[in-house]
């Protein structure tokens, strides 16, 4: 995983669970189901990664 890629999917991360942390402070359910969604959608992007890295990693295991 790219060290671009981990900071970026961090940071939708951290910023979705602000987002639903204020929107539960505000009391406002569209904000907190957004920041809800952007930190599912990060953890899917991280996932994805992940299954990038194993397979180079698989792949190199044969090359050698």
């Amino acid at each position: 995983m790219g060290t671009d890629d981990k900071f970026r999917n961090k940071t939708e991360e951290v910023t979705g669970k602000a987002k639903e942390g204020l929107g539960k402070v505000t009391d406002d359910e569209s904000l907190e189901a957004e920041g809800r969604a952007d930190q599912s959608k990060s953890h899917l992007k991280q996932a994805g990664e992940k299954v990038k890295d194993a397979f180079g990693k698989v792949k190199h295991a044969f090359k050698a």
